[in-house]
């Protein structure tokens, strides 16, 4: 018992003594989940947006605005795979309805050879910017009114980082 005693003491004052150093030295505690808001975050070199370019309705195009931009001080690339800069070769946007069922996808996918040949990228100047439209119903079966969510779903493949979906109102 005596022994138990002496090693919690000694434990206590070794304890104590760590944490009065580190008070001392000046040292800041934080916690690892803290998010310092001054730190310097990634800025994503290559983003794009989607934007609708006329009301949508059944059986007329829905005509859609994807637009890639270089963020970055220096020029930039992306590749145009899974991308409408080429042609519908992939499922690069995911559909959804407002109750979660997805749009059925009609389109063609390719197989690829890895990694992706030089002429698959497109280079963007610093601050730069490019566009393409493309019609949602080549690629996808919406024979539905409602709401839609389109989302980006390739960022892994192009580099291009979307954050943003779109919102649809396809009406009659």
């Amino acid at each position: 018992m005596r022994k138990l005693s002496t090693i919690l003491c000694v434990s206590t004052i070794i304890l104590a003594a760590c944490s009065s150093s580190n008070q001392q030295s000046g040292e800041k505690k934080t916690d690892s989940m803290t998010v310092n808001e001054t730190s310097n975050k990634p800025v994503d070199a290559i983003t794009g947006k989607l934007t609708l370019l006329s009301t949508p309705k059944i059986g007329e195009p829905i005509n859609i605005k994807f637009t890639v931009y270089n963020n970055a001080d220096t020029a930039a690339k992306f590749c145009k795979w899974h991308t409408p800069f080429e042609n519908l070769m992939s499922k690069y946007v995911d559909v959804i309805m407002e109750d979660g069922t997805e749009s059925a996808y009609k389109g063609a996918m390719a197989k690829r050879v890895m990694p992706p040949p030089a002429d698959s990228y497109i280079t963007l100047k610093p601050g730069d910017s490019t566009s393409v439209d493309f019609d949602l119903n080549n690629a996808f079966t919406i024979d539905k009114s409602g709401k839609y969510t389109v989302k980006y779903n390739s960022a892994g493949i192009s580099g291009i980082v979307i954050k943003d979906s779109l919102q649809l109102n396809i009406v009659k």
